[in-house]
């Protein structure tokens, strides 16, 4: 595996560089899926789709375990995941809400941005 610094490595933590590592696989799973998922589609051997699936499959779960351990070591993952994934309600409509769930006014209205009431009191 070769990662993509944009920076010289040698000014780079060991906690930044094993971020760049988990970002580089989890890319590299997720081209694999698409690669796998293409092939499954142009298949019409039906064992072998089977096993292109099982490999897209296997693939899936990769990019999810890189996932997990950027979520567990980058807080900004873990919010935003905590924010959008399994949720009910349209994810343009969770976009900017404050941490209320869907369903909170905030959430109903798709924006979470109010400036309040322009009515002197």
């Amino acid at each position: 595996m070769s990662v993509d610094y944009h920076e010289a490595p040698d000014v780079l933590d060991e906690r930044t560089k094993n971020i760049a590592r988990a970002l580089t696989s989890l890319k590299e799973e997720i081209e694999a899926v698409n690669w796998y998922n293409q092939r499954v589609a142009a298949s019409n051997d039906e064992s072998l789709k089977a096993i292109l699936a099982h490999n897209r499959d296997e693939e899936i779960e990769h990019a999810c375990m890189a996932l997990e351990w950027l979520r567990r070591n980058m807080p900004e993952f873990d919010t935003q995941l905590r924010t959008y994934l399994f949720k009910d309600a349209p994810v343009t409509e969770i976009e900017g809400d404050q941490g209320g769930e869907p369903g909170s006014p905030s959430a109903k209205s798709g924006t979470g941005l109010s400036i309040g009431s322009m009515k002197n009191k």
